[in-house]
């Protein structure tokens, strides 16, 4: 699936991938992560997509957020939106999609191979441009979970379709309680 000399990049969809790994009960080491793809291939990047709450005093995910940045991952951040859906919910809003697709093909001409940590099927036309430009994709993501966490029109467009429950011994340390469950990405 990889080969030593390549060039590769990595785009984590943060909170598809918190929730994939949630489901099958393991919570990701993104050192270990980073680690596992280096040794892969020649690693050029790795991005971190997520939205933050800017007005909560703490959020759960900025110690992660500057763990990250300082870390060799590439952030990428913005506010997410607060709003209350019909039910008088509180509902989180912060879809990063057009920043990862614009950063992937950006960076298509320098890379031979990118690995996207995200089961969201509104992926699969920047998998296809990606390709069309000679990249390799590989997708990380879950079919073990109920219900499957990858949409099937990614997996199916995807060189390499790589199951994240299959990474839980390289890359997962055991879930913590900490539950994020009032974030959602739409």
């Amino acid at each position: 699936m990889f080969y030593r000399d390549e060039r590769l990049a990595l785009f984590i969809d943060g909170s598809n991938l918190y929730a994939a790994a949630k489901s099958l009960g393991f919570d990701i080491d993104y050192k270990l992560l980073r680690q596992e793809f280096m040794r892969r291939g020649k690693l050029l990047r790795a991005f971190y997509y997520t939205a933050l709450l800017e007005n909560e005093e703490y959020s759960p995910i900025r110690p992660l957020v500057d763990w990250l940045n300082y870390n060799g991952f590439t952030m990428v951040t913005k506010p997410a939106k607060e709003y209350t859906d019909s039910m008088g919910r509180r509902k989180v809003k912060g879809n990063m999609d057009i920043e990862l697709a614009v950063d992937a093909l950006e960076l298509s001409p320098h890379i031979d191979h990118a690995v996207l940590f995200s089961g969201d099927g509104d992926f699969r036309p920047l998998i296809a441009a990606m390709q069309r430009q000679g990249v390799r994709v590989s997708v990380v993501s879950t079919i073990r979970s109920q219900p499957p966490m990858v949409a099937d029109e990614l997996r199916r467009q995807a060189d390499n379709f790589i199951e994240l429950e299959e990474l839980k011994d390289v890359i997962g340390r055991p879930a913590r309680d900490m539950d994020r469950s009032d974030r959602a990405d739409d």
